[in-house]
């Protein structure tokens, strides 16, 4: 279990605090499947005296996974398994890695039990389908389980796989008020570009950083693509695979503006498309993006679910998904051709999330109004502490920014968010920053 091509991520640091707390709960690691959440594990193990990795889905575990069957102590069930794998399970000295756990779902509900029998003990749960397995289990140890999200690695991280960690640190310290050189923007505004078609999946990074070959790194993604329609059938067996797998395609075809029901099917009733659509947002394979009223905080407390955009969770996936031209990226100045099949509303999104604590499973937010010519859209609202901040998506430097402003004027809201290919800079009260740095906005910058 070699990790010499790891890619380091910024949950590493998290994993680190979380071995030398005092007061440790279990975690259950939580995200898509490979988003690298084995990987991460593996590299904090090198940390540790002894790592023990029980995959439930190989064979070679069938009698571990029997352990949590019987009416055992956590104490009982840890000494078997040492004697199983012939590894020392002892208290701040072994960690213990419960991987593909949906498919032992008494594991999961003793996973509370660790945390209150064996507290120095350090204990991940993952899954592949975790959260189809979580849906079924009303209660599965609140307040003593701590729950974390793993995402595609997000464009800093990219750069710090990429090397260029000191452009990464010019770009978090600049702001509307401190731009960047323009030698430096143009450079950040390469990598994103870059970032845009290769996405943030580690395996297709990892084949970028090795190859340079756009062609190897779309190998890679089919083969995902492929692994992903795959899963669709073992997500939820009264759901159709081919119907997901359509759903799935339209979200990508649908690009901007509210997700249709019908657009997807005609034939198809719109509770069989929701319950697809709810499928894949359970996957993490697709975000949704709802509309709030944002007059105070928290957003979600106004929302009208009958108004949502649809965003997959990796710009790569999307344009090999669309197959785009690769000169659509990198040759062109302008972001309209740029953002065929919302690729930008995409990156900013999912940026959004990446940006977020890893202790929530954050939402995305909107806001439409729909009245009688004056229709306005801010393509996304976001929470910063107490502020709410609108966020629109801009193609080029000019532009009246007209729903942007009227926004602003009926939530009576200091300023908005301005994100395009431009520099930092700022135009009374629109605050702008470059696509690539819309992670600053959640980090304080």
């Amino acid at each position: 279990m070699s990790t010499d091509n790891y890619i380091k991520r910024d949950i590493d640091f998290f994993f680190l605090d979380w071995k030398n707390s005092k007061d440790r709960k279990p975690l259950l690691l939580r995200g898509a499947r490979q988003v690298g959440k084995t990987s991460s594990v593996r590299k904090l193990a090198e940390s540790f005296e002894y790592y023990i990795e029980i995959d439930f889905l190989a064979p070679e575990n069938a009698g571990i996974a029997e352990l949590f069957n019987k009416n055992l102590s956590v104490s009982e069930i840890c000494k078997r398994i040492s004697v199983l794998k012939e590894i020392p399970v002892e208290q701040n000295k072994t960690l213990i890695f419960f991987d593909e756990i949906q498919s032992c779902p008494n594991a999961i509900s003793l996973l509370r039990y660790f945390y209150e029998q064996m507290p120095g003990l350090h204990v991940i749960a993952a899954g592949s389908l975790l959260e189809f397995a979580l849906e079924e289990l009303p209660s599965f140890g609140v307040g003593r389980i701590r729950s974390v999200f793993m995402y595609p690695l997000s464009f800093c991280e990219f750069l710090d796989a990429q090397g260029a960690s000191m452009l990464k640190k010019e770009m978090l310290s600049a702001s509307p008020e401190n731009p960047l050189d323009s030698v430096l923007h143009e450079k950040l505004l390469e990598n994103f570009r870059t970032f845009l078609f290769i996405g943030g999946l580690p395996e297709v990074v990892r084949t970028w950083i090795t190859t340079k070959s756009f062609l190897e790194c779309q190998k890679i993604q089919n083969d995902l693509l492929i692994s992903y329609r795959d899963d669709f059938a073992k997500y939820r067996k009264r759901v159709p695979q081919s119907r997901i797998d359509e759903v799935f395609n339209s979200v990508a075809r649908q690009g901007q503006g509210k997700f249709v029901y019908s657009h997807v099917n005609q034939n198809l009733k719109a509770e069989q498309v929701k319950t697809a659509l709810e499928t894949l947002i359970l996957a993490g394979l697709v975000y949704p993006v709802t509309h709030s009223n944002a007059n105070g905080i928290p957003l979600g407390a106004e929302v009208k679910t009958d108004y949502q955009r649809m965003i997959y969770f990796d710009t790569g996936l999307l344009q090999r998904q669309l197959n785009l031209k690769a000169e659509d990226i990198f040759i062109s100045s302008d972001l309209d051709v740029i953002n065929k099949g919302a690729v930008a509303e995409t990156f900013v999104g999912t940026e959004l999330v990446k940006a977020a604590s890893v202790y929530e499973k954050t939402q995305l937010y909107c806001w439409h109004r729909e009245q009688s010519g004056s229709n306005a859209e801010v393509d996304y609202i976001i929470q910063r502490n107490e502020e709410i901040i609108p966020v629109e998506v801009k193609a080029n430097k000019k532009g009246s920014m007209q729903s942007l402003r009227l926004f602003l004027s009926e939530k009576h809201r200091p300023y908005g968010l301005r994100t395009s290919l431009e520099n930092f800079c700022k135009y009374e009260d629109i605050r702008v920053y470059p696509l690539y740095a819309i992670g600053n906005v959640l980090k304080g910058k």
